[in-house]
C-alpha cells in the first residue's frame, strides 16, 4: 500500500518538474534573446536618440501633466460592472437546472442589490456626472 502512495507522489512531483523545466527553458530563451540583442545591435548614441519621444512630438515644457481622476473612476466602475456581469452567465445556467430556481433567483437579486447600492453610492458622490 505504501508503494501506491509513493507512485502517486512521484507522478505528482513529476508533473511539477515538467512545469519547472518549461519555466527554466522559457527564462533561458528570453535571457539568450536579450543577450544576443545586446551583443549584435549597433550602439551609436546621438542627442536625438537620447531625447524623450512620445507620439512623434518633441517634448516641450515640463513633464508634469494634470490628469483628471474621474477618468480613472469611470474605468474602475466599468471594470467592476463588467466583471460582475460575467457572473450572470453561470447563474443563468444554474437557474435553468431543476431544483435550483428559487434559491438562485434570491441569490441573484441579492447580488444585483449590491450592484445597485454601489451604483447609487457612485451617483450620490457625483462620480457619474461628466463635467
Amino acid at each position: 500500500m505504501t508503494t501506491h502512495h509513493t507512485d502517486v507522489a512521484a507522478s505528482y512531483f513529476e508533473s511539477y518538474s515538467v512545469v519547472g523545466l518549461l519555466a527554466v527553458v522559457g527564462v533561458l530563451f528570453v535571457a539568450v534573446a536579450f543577450g544576443a540583442s545586446r551583443l549584435l545591435r549597433p550602439v551609436v548614441p546621438t542627442p536625438e536618440k537620447l531625447l524623450t519621444y512620445e507620439c512623434g512630438v518633441d517634448p516641450v515644457g515640463e513633464g508634469w501633466a494634470h490628469t483628471q481622476v474621474r477618468y480613472y473612476v469611470y474605468a474602475f466602475l466599468y471594470v467592476i460592472f463588467a466583471v460582475d456581469s460575467i457572473f450572470l452567465f453561470p447563474w443563468a445556467t444554474v437557474f435553468a437546472a431543476p431544483g435550483y430556481g428559487a434559491a438562485t433567483l434570491v441569490e441573484m437579486f441579492i447580488f444585483l442589490g449590491f450592484l445597485a447600492v454601489g451604483l447609487l453610492y457612485a451617483y450620490k458622490k457625483g462620480v457619474l456626472t461628466w463635467a
